[in-house]
């Protein structure tokens, strides 16, 4: 499994969270404490708003304690709403396309988890994806395409939770009709460069870890806590959607429903 963080408030270093603290993300991608493996070395990314609607990116495929650029960008770059993802690939390759976050006009995306049996579905789930979204998919990843059907929906005027809640959805629905028996799996941000929209949820009982800092300056969302004040990380509740900037943070229930998956 994967790991993230998302930041949104007073604008800040990237380093100070990507680098800086005593479980900083670089920290993570080699010791990772509540993932099923401990290094999550297969690439990374970070994208962040600067003065453009248009959020700037950076990804690599290697890992990200041994990328000095990522320890240049991280000093240099303030941002005031800024994701970071460090990548355990999970059957498909490590190419700079398939890492993480994922870019499309002003949105970016993340995603810890998996589709249960996506190698079995992948030609349905992206048949689904519209056209004039079709052409942005460069990579292979299973993430990738949930990011681009959400955007579909939101194109079409549904809120955000709602448009990961049917991305989840045409995805359960296609697995079920396989008769896949593995979970689907998802820990997911996606921002349009004022708010964060973070879910953790899953088909079983076993979402992937989601804490919430709120510092009233500043929200952080993150796989797990970066630092040692503790006191301040709480740990999401299973099957939640969260929305967050800063000064304003709330969690509502985030169900799935399963759907008669299109033809």
């Amino acid at each position: 499994m994967c790991r993230f963080l998302a930041y949104a408030g007073a604008p800040v270093f990237l380093e100070d969270f990507i680098a800086s603290p005593c479980h900083s993300l670089i920290h993570q991608s080699l010791h990772a404490e509540e993932a099923k493996t401990g290094t999550n070395g297969d690439g990374f990314g970070v994208g962040w708003y600067g003065e453009r609607v248009e959020p700037g990116q950076y990804r690599e495929i290697r890992p990200a304690w041994s990328d000095e650029n990522l320890l240049s960008i991280a000093r240099l770059v303030r941002s005031h709403l800024f994701f970071a993802h460090v990548r355990a690939a999970t059957g498909t390759a490590t190419t700079r396309a398939n890492c993480h976050p994922f870019v499309h006009g002003r949105h970016l995306f993340m995603h810890n988890g998996q589709i249960g049996g996506y190698a079995l579905i992948r030609r349905r789930l992206e048949s689904l994806i519209p056209d004039g979204l079709y052409g942005a998919r460069v990579g292979t990843t299973d993430s990738e395409a949930l990011f681009l059907l959400a955007l579909a929906r939101i194109a079409e005027g549904a809120a955000p939770g709602e448009a990961l809640a049917g991305a989840l959805g045409d995805a359960l629905a296609l697995m079920q009709e396989a008769g896949v028996r593995e979970p689907l799996r998802c820990a997911a941000a996606l921002a349009d460069g004022e708010t964060i929209h973070a879910v953790r949820w899953s088909s079983d009982t076993k979402p992937p870890t989601l804490y919430l800092c709120d510092r009233g300056d500043a929200v952080i969302i993150a796989s797990e806590p970066v630092d040692a004040a503790r006191d301040c990380w709480q740990a999401l509740p299973c099957n939640t959607l969260v929305s967050a900037k800063a000064g304003a943070v709330s969690m509502t229930p985030f169900a799935v429903g399963s759907r008669q998956a299109a033809a």
